[in-house]
């Protein structure tokens, strides 16, 4: 039987990740999905706790054998996706799965569980706000920096394709907004 899926999506520093660990506390019916990537661990990142990193090879080799329910090249070189085994895996433990996933993963994510999935979009304030929070993590070189700015952009235009938008102007108005939804979704 499946369960669950709550689908959490938005650029990068929009606060989808906070708000995913805050749901995560507050709904222990949730169990986090953990996503595969090819990028290099940050400090302090641990495998199987934070992603699953592959190099590009073992990646490409799991798309090829159809592991991924969806994937992305979400910056040259640098892949992301869904394995299928770890939603069954979280399925069988009979929880629901909660995503922190990018925009175009949620959309096919989507398209594999029309009937009991819900994606929310973490909408930032402007594209101001959202630099002046990458900016803050002092994490990628500048060249990648405006990488992630261009894709912001693109992502945002994407946010009519999701079931809801939540404006993260007020992180605790956020977090009463995502639990409400979630709370909801879950319970039915």
């Amino acid at each position: 039987m499946n369960g669950k899926l709550v689908i959490i999506a938005g650029p990068s520093g929009s606060g989808k990740t906070t708000i995913v660990r805050h749901l995560l506390g507050i709904y222990p019916r949730l169990a986090f999905s953990i996503s595969a990537c090819s990028r290099n661990k940050r400090e302090g990142e641990m495998d199987g706790e934070d992603y699953y990193f592959l190099s590009a090879e073992q990646f490409k080799d799991k798309i090829e054998k159809g592991e991924f329910l969806e994937w992305e090249q979400v910056y040259p070189g640098s892949y992301y996706g869904t394995l299928r085994s770890e939603v069954e895996r979280l399925w069988q433990a009979d929880r629901d799965v909660i995503f922190d996933i990018d925009v175009k993963g949620a959309m096919n994510l989507k398209k594999h569980y029309p009937d009991n999935s819900i994606t929310i979009f973490i909408q930032p304030p402007s594209l101001e706000a959202l630099q002046e929070r990458l900016s803050k993590r002092k994490t990628e070189t500048p060249e990648f920096f405006e990488q992630r700015i261009k894709k912001a952009a693109e992502e945002i235009s994407y946010s009519d394709q999701f079931d809801k938008i939540i404006l993260n102007n007020n992180l605790e108005n956020a977090y009463k907004e995502a639990e409400g939804l979630v709370g909801l979704f879950i319970s039915k």
